[in-house]
C-alpha cells in the first residue's frame, strides 16, 4: 500500500503540471499510439479498459471510433484523473465513461465499475513508468473476458537507431521516470503461455515503438 502511495505521489508531482501540455507535446514521441487504438476493433457494446488512462486523450479516441461501447478508466495519478474527467466532459462522452484511482498491479473492477471483465484492455506508454509493471501485464489479463484482448503500446528496443539517437532519448526518458522495457515482448510471451492466450508482435519505426497484443483463446478456437 505504501509503495501505492509513493508512486502515485510521484505521479502527481511529474504530471501536476505537465497535464496542461501533455498531449500537445506528447503527440510527436508517443508513437503507436493510434494504431494502437485501431487495432482494439471492439464489437458492439463491448467494454474497453484503459490501464494508466492519464490525460484521457486515448479514451476519447476510443469512444470516437467505437461509439456503441462502454469506457472505463484507472489511473494512479489524481492529477491526470482530474484532466481526464475534464477530456472526457468535453468530448461528451461522460455517460459511456467512467474513471476511478487505483494501482493497476491490483485492483477489483466489480468494486470500482461494477464490472467483473472487459472486452478490450489497453495500456499506452504506461508499463514503461511503472516499476512493478510485470504484474500490471499478469493484472490485466485476469481482467478479460473469455473473448477479450489486451493491447499494449510503448516504447521499444529503439534497437535499429542511430547509437548517439538512442542514448540520448534513454537520457532523456530518465528525466521522466520513464524505463523501457527492453523484454517487453518476452514478459508478454510468457503470460500469454500461462493464461492460454495467442500473442501478436508488432514493431514500429526502427524499433522506436512495440505493440503487444494477448487475446485470450476462445473455447472453439482451442479445439
Amino acid at each position: 500500500m505504501f509503495a501505492q502511495l509513493d508512486h502515485g505521489r510521484l505521479m502527481d508531482r511529474v504530471y501536476r503540471h505537465q497535464r496542461h501540455f501533455y498531449d500537445a507535446t506528447r503527440k510527436y514521441y508517443l508513437l503507436g499510439r493510434d494504431p494502437m487504438i485501431a487495432g482494439l476493433a471492439p464489437p458492439p457494446g463491448a467494454t474497453i479498459l484503459e490501464i494508466g488512462c492519464g490525460t484521457g486523450r486515448n479514451l476519447v479516441l476510443a469512444g470516437r471510433a467505437y461509439p456503441q461501447t462502454r469506457l472505463y478508466g484507472v489511473d494512479i495519478s489524481s492529477e491526470m484523473l482530474a484532466t481526464a474527467r475534464r477530456k472526457i466532459a468535453q468530448a461528451g462522452l461522460e455517460q459511456r465513461a467512467t474513471l476511478a484511482y487505483a494501482d493497476a498491479a491490483r485492483f477489483a473492477p466489480a468494486e470500482l465499475f461494477d464490472v467483473e471483465k472487459f472486452d478490450r484492455i489497453f495500456i499506452s506508454y504506461a508499463v514503461s513508468m511503472i516499476p512493478q509493471w510485470r504484474d500490471v501485464v499478469e493484472e490485466a489479463v485476469s481482467h478479460l473476458s473469455p473473448s477479450g484482448s489486451l493491447h499494449i503500446v510503448d516504447f521499444g528496443d529503439l534497437r535499429d537507431l542511430p547509437a548517439i539517437a538512442r542514448q540520448a532519448l534513454y537520457t532523456w526518458l530518465g528525466w521522466y521516470h520513464v524505463s523501457p522495457r527492453n523484454d517487453l515482448f518476452e514478459v508478454a510471451r510468457s503470460v500469454a503461455s500461462k493464461h492460454g492466450c495467442t500473442l501478436g508482435e508488432q514493431r514500429l519505426y526502427r524499433g522506436f515503438a512495440w505493440i503487444a497484443l494477448l487475446r485470450r483463446l476462445q473455447q472453439q478456437d482451442k479445439q
